[in-house]
């Protein structure tokens, strides 16, 4: 699902205030910069407004940011509805067992090798309503590790979203089946 709502001046300022720099980091790539949204208060604002208008009445009770730019957009949106805030960090970001807590990690694949992702033990409680946040999806790896995590410690996913879409990549069809809400298709 898309929030492109016929007319919303916000979806627009968004999109215009994304740069896209050609053949970076690699010859063939289109790369999504945020950096520049985030520089347009006003385009930032409007990013953040329309999550919050989609999840505010959802009863979610986590909010995953993924890292590291799912740390940008996923803590103005827990504050803004009531829900906490859980980071899920590349490998050895989180102190472990001589701090009191257990890190759990999900292997994904990406198109050019493997990552891994991690998060707290009992940051996430059985049947919490988990919203997992980024600022794109490509392929889709990162997301599906993240739902795994969620759901390996029993919450239940109840959407992904993201500002940017790469559609010709068809990451959301890794998904298996969860919700994906996305503010602009590249």
């Amino acid at each position: 699902m898309s929030a492109s709502r016929e007319g919303d001046i916000r979806v627009q300022r968004i999109a215009s205030a994304i740069r896209v720099v050609p053949d970076f980091p690699k010859p063939g790539i289109m790369f999504q910069d945020i950096t520049t949204l985030l520089l347009d208060h006003k385009a930032f604002k409007d990013t953040i407004d329309i999550f919050v208008e989609r999840y505010r009445d959802k009863n979610i009770t986590v909010v995953a940011g993924v890292e590291a730019r799912g740390f940008i957009f996923g803590p103005p949106i827990a504050l803004a509805i009531g829900a906490k805030f859980v980071p899920m960090r590349k490998p050895n970001k989180l102190p472990g067992d001589l701090y009191l807590r257990e890190v759990i990690s999900e292997e994904y694949s990406l198109e050019y090798g493997t990552d891994c992702m991690e998060m707290h033990v009992g940051a996430v409680v059985p049947n919490d309503r988990a919203l997992v946040v980024d600022d794109l999806i490509a392929t889709g790896g990162t997301l599906c590790a993240a739902i795994k995590l969620l759901e390996r410690v029993g919450a239940d996913v109840v959407e992904c979203a993201c500002v940017i879409e790469i559609s010709g990549l068809k990451g959301r069809d890794r998904l298996s089946g969860k919700p994906l809400y996305i503010v602009v298709e590249s």
